[in-house]
């Protein structure tokens, strides 16, 4: 069964009586290289305090070579060679990628675009999810795997599949199409109560049996906007089945062995609803991937702390990033000194109890062998190698932090995929709006200001917590919208942007005017949107730029404030920025997009009426972020530049090498160190 949010999840399985520690690796390919590199491999894991491998990930070919016929000499011989050398393996099922006799034999397994082109192999992940054929090899394999190596002595734990979803998620075979109709049928009972979801009186589109249905495939005009959603919940859930497949099979052979697979919270990857998938596994795992740009080091932090909240707040495994470059992006920019420590910790920071990079020895060959590993093309004798062994002492000297909590803040970001996806579907007021990047300009306003704040999945509680920010909470089904009603009439204090409150969970408007289920709530109504084409901007009152959108707002409820008004534009006059009294609660809206600078006075506002400050010295806030794990307090240079961090108490290291806990009040007016402690450019302190 799946793990509840209030059960203990089992975490790596270390030696007998092993101390606390971070885990510490990457994946390891050691089939792309010759068997003598392979005993240069675990000398310099150990020189590098390397602990742990996830091996296996991409080796079916090597490992199945025909249909039923294993080979599984050089696995066990890697095994016991990692073993020996004090390095425990997160092993794969080595299903992400199906091997050439299995895709000639069984060209049905491809998956097939939304126009009807056949996804060929040649890359990766060239699955169908809902494959029967494919489902029966790929257990095949995991039995064969479950079977060998359930009781090896280096098995920490179970890698099922990886990054599931990142290149099949949307798959629009026949097979699909078949698996759709069940999950529709189980959803709604009847075709009657689809139709009525579905809107199906629109354009003709009435069904009378569920054989009718199809997933939505390249269409003449707007595919039924229900209909696109209901496809995007049904192929999470296909992943989801299938991650569900491969587990049982490995708990019915290793129950003792925890089990995970590698989420992929960042950037722009919305297919998958990890809120739904979190429980699914024993430790929440995630890959991670910085990009490009001004907020590159807030989305990192962005994602850490979701990640940290989708683990419940309990310790979580990174499973991947990257020591420099990588080989995706159209620039690939290779990590300045420091960053690749800095990167690391603010993971750790938000509840990682692992450091696991991609991958160990770079590749000569293959479509990935300019992305950066632990142990470069250059190797041992590089700059790359030598930041990764420092990292590894760090960590060895961070020991007493695992398995230390996150500590929740006063303040949480709502993050929403079904708003996500229902937010940036087509035909909609602007094809312009990014949900993500909406929450991560609040987030962003946060860290300037020095406030913590935790982002948290919609259906999570948020019950205790003074603010809380819902950007773009597109779709509120009724029981969300009375959660949040009851939220702030217990003396919370809500904000939440424009579209939001516009749909319901069948995308259907809620009638009477918008923010539909918020209307009465936030005392306001809003007839019509005012999206603004690429080149227009508004001017509030207080000075600040609105893009993107606008709407024209009418006071409806008592005890509302303009916060600010509208100073040019179409709804010039207007309320731009409103906040609705409620007993010893409130209710904000932002009407228009004022992007991370612009919303930090205005986060200053609403954070002070809900009794907010910062835990930092005023010289430190919009420099550091902080991040709390049971008392310990991570620092994290947000800037360029060395920050000076005189007259903060606490040590880092004791004369041993210890790690010290914090006084309880750690940002008290301390008497001056008698030396400053620098954060250099770029790394984490603590």
């Amino acid at each position: 069964m799946p793990l509840g949010e209030t059960e203990t999840p089992r975490w790596l399985r270390w030696p007998a009586g092993d101390r606390p520690r971070f885990a510490f690796g990457a994946d390891y390919n050691p089939e792309q290289w010759p068997r003598h590199v392979w005993h240069d491999d675990v000398r310099a894991m150990r020189a590098a305090g390397v602990n742990i491998v996830s091996l296996a990930i991409f080796s079916w070919a090597r490992i199945e070579p025909a249909a039923g016929e294993y080979d599984f000499d050089w696995l066990d011989e890697i095994m016991d060679l990692l073993h020996e050398h004090d390095v425990a393996v997160d092993l794969a099922t080595a299903t992400a990628s199906p091997p050439p006799w299995l895709t000639s034999a069984h060209p049905e397994i491809l998956p097939v675009d939304r126009h009807g082109a056949t996804v060929w192999p040649g890359a990766r992940q060239h699955w169908r999810p809902t494959s029967p054929i494919f489902r029966e090899h790929a257990l095949r394999l995991v039995r064969a795997m479950a079977h060998r190596y359930a009781h090896h002595p280096a098995l920490a734990a179970w890698h099922i599949n990886n990054e599931l979803g990142c290149h099949n998620v949307y798959d629009y075979s026949d097979d699909a199409a078949r698996a759709f109709r069940v999950w529709l049928r189980a959803r709604y009972g009847s075709v009657d109560a689809l139709n009525r979801a579905w809107g199906t009186d629109f354009w003709s589109q009435r069904y009378s049996d569920f054989a009718q249905v199809l997933p939505p495939r390249q269409a003449a005009s707007h595919p039924n906007p229900t209909q696109q959603l209901d496809f995007k919940r049904f192929s999470s859930d296909a992943l989801r089945e299938h991650l569900r497949a491969e587990r049982e099979i490995l708990r019915a052979a290793t129950p003792q062995v925890p089990i995970t697979t590698n989420f992929m919270v960042m950037g722009e990857t919305s297919g998958m609803n990890y809120a739904d998938w979190a429980a699914e596994v024993d430790f929440v795992a995630n890959d991670h991937y910085r990009h490009p740009g001004p907020q590159s080091l807030d989305e990192l932090s962005f994602s850490a702390n979701l990640v940290g909240n989708l683990a419940g707040g309990r310790p979580w495994f990174l499973m991947e990033h990257s020591t420099s470059a990588v080989n995706w992006q159209p620039v690939n920019l290779a990590k300045r000194p420091g960053e690749l420590a800095r990167d690391s910790l603010t993971h750790v920071a938000h509840g990682a109890d692992a450091v696991c990079f991609f991958q160990w020895r770079q590749s000569a060959a293959g479509a990935e062998k300019y992305h950066s590993a632990m142990v470069p093309h250059a190797g041992e004798e590089s700059a790359v190698f030598r930041a990764v062994t420092a990292l590894g002492r760090t960590l060895a000297d961070l020991a007493p932090v695992a398995g230390a909590a996150r500590r929740p803040a006063r303040a949480a970001i709502l993050f929403d995929w079904e708003s996500w996806w229902v937010s940036e579907l087509d035909s909609h007021p602007s094809s312009r709006l990014r949900y993500r990047q909406e929450a991560l300009d609040w987030y962003s306003a946060f860290l300037a200001l020095g406030i913590r704040a935790d982002v948290r999945p919609a259906h999570a509680a948020f019950t205790g917590y003074d603010l809380v920010i819902a950007p773009i909470l597109h779709v509120v089904p009724a029981a969300l919208a009375d959660r949040l009603r009851r939220y702030v009439e217990a003396g919370g204090h809500l904000v939440t942007t424009y579209f939001s409150g516009v749909v319901d969970e069948d995308d259907h408007v809620w009638l009477g005017g918008y923010p539909g289920a918020l209307r009465d709530l936030l005392g306001i109504h809003v007839e019509e949107f005012g999206p603004l084409l690429d080149d227009e901007q508004v001017v509030l009152d207080s000075g600040a730029i609105g893009t993107l959108w606008t709407d024209r707002i009418e006071v409806t409820g008592p005890d509302v404030t303009v916060l600010a008004a509208y100073r040019d534009g179409a709804q010039a006059g207007r309320p731009a920025i409103t906040r609705r009294r409620v007993a010893d609660g409130s209710a904000s809206y932002v009407s228009t997009r004022l992007g991370a600078d612009g919303l930090v006075p205005v986060l200053a506002q609403l954070s002070e009426a809900a009794g907010l400050a910062s835990e930092l010295p005023e010289p430190l806030r919009g420099k550091v972020e902080l991040a709390v794990r049971d008392g310990y307090h991570f620092l994290i240079n947000r800037t360029d530049e060395p920050v000076d961090l005189t007259g903060l108490p606490g040590t880092p290291l004791n004369d041993a090498g210890d790690l010290l806990p914090p006084e309880p009040s750690p940002y008290a007016p301390p008497p001056p160190p008698p030396t400053p402690h620098p954060i250099t450019p770029k790394p984490s302190s603590i």
